[in-house]
């Protein structure tokens, strides 16, 4: 096994460390492996797209979902840190509503798996970051929504002091009782 399985409190998603062999040349490690990835969550999934974006320190990207052609997604951080977290709205779910979150950076090279029917975001905790991911299913700008990241309701506790730089889109997010949910 290539990767230790680390569960979080929504046992849904879930934390991969890769095992890293290093020595005086550098590191090296798989980052995915199809066969371990189905084998610890029992999934069986195809990923079509993969992104990268680099962000400035406070940047908070999210928290993003798409009601149609939802999208699960296999997070990475390359360069940098960010506080990574997965919403659950789910409606059916037992743990609808409820967030975690994990700091994810280049030095841990711990990947975070957020599966369909979650919302995402993370809060850039490095001067920069280079974040890469994942996705079951490509990207349709007229099926994404935002939920509002500092809805009191959801209580996400992001460590930051201060107001974080937002894009328009999720300045305007929708609270968790507005928004469009899963099933």
């Amino acid at each position: 096994m290539t990767m230790t399985l680390i569960r979080t409190a929504i046992p849904d998603v879930l934390i991969f460390e890769p095992k890293v062999f290093g020595d005086e040349r550098g590191f090296f490690f798989e980052s995915f492996n199809g066969i371990e990835f189905e084998a610890a969550t029992g999934l069986k999934r195809h990923f079509v797209q993969d992104n990268h974006s680099r962000s400035a320190r406070n940047v908070l990207r999210g928290l993003h979902y798409q009601i149609r052609h939802p999208q699960g997604k296999l997070v990475r951080v390359v360069s940098g840190e960010v506080f990574d977290v997965a919403v659950d709205l789910r409606s059916s779910s037992p743990t609808f509503g409820q967030w975690v979150g994990e700091v994810l950076s280049a030095e841990n090279k711990r990947q975070l798996w957020i599966p369909e029917g979650f919302a995402h975001g993370f809060l850039v905790l490095s001067d920069y970051a280079e974040f890469v991911y994942k996705t079951t299913d490509t990207w349709y700008p007229e099926h994404e929504r935002s939920l509002l990241w500092s809805d009191a309701q959801i209580g996400i506790a992001w460590p930051i002091a201060g107001a974080p730089v937002l894009a328009a889109k999720d300045a305007a997010g929708r609270t968790l009782d507005e928004a469009e949910r899963f099933a």
